[in-house]
């Protein structure tokens, strides 16, 4: 059923929220640290092992779809509530380690797009030159 999907999504977010606020504790900083990160790892790889042993089923990955043609409103609604200005006063670090994460994820968008693609097939028809004798 569709709602076993939006009810796995809430879990996984849930779980990595809750996670990374555990983190945030452990290191001493007053923040979720990767909350949103770790919910979706979870989704993927708890998604995968269902999906594996047939318990995720079609109408369940329904649910999950439809909260993925509204991830970016989501994601967008997530960035106002972070800190952006205290980012921007803890000094020029926020602003190296933020282009840093942007040119490193642009150039590898070659490389990963590379993955997915086949490998076109060689030509192994025999010579039409060559007649046999």
């Amino acid at each position: 059923m569709i709602i076993y999907g939006v009810a796995f999504l809430a879990f996984c977010t849930l779980a990595g929220i809750f996670i990374g606020e555990l983190l945030g504790k452990l290191i001493g900083v007053p923040a979720n640290v990767g909350g949103v990160g770790i919910a979706m790892i979870l989704l993927i790889f708890l998604g995968s092992y269902l999906k594996n042993r047939g318990l995720f089923t079609g109408k369940s990955e329904q649910g999950v779809e439809f909260w993925s043609a509204i991830y970016i409103p989501i994601v967008v609604a997530m960035a106002a509530q972070q800190n952006v200005y205290g980012a921007l006063k803890g000094g020029p670090m926020a602003i190296l380690a933020g282009t840093a994460a942007v040119a490193i994820g642009f150039a590898l968008v070659p490389a990963l797009s590379r993955i997915g693609q086949k490998q076109p097939e060689t030509d192994v028809a025999p010579s039409l030159n060559k007649a046999p004798r």
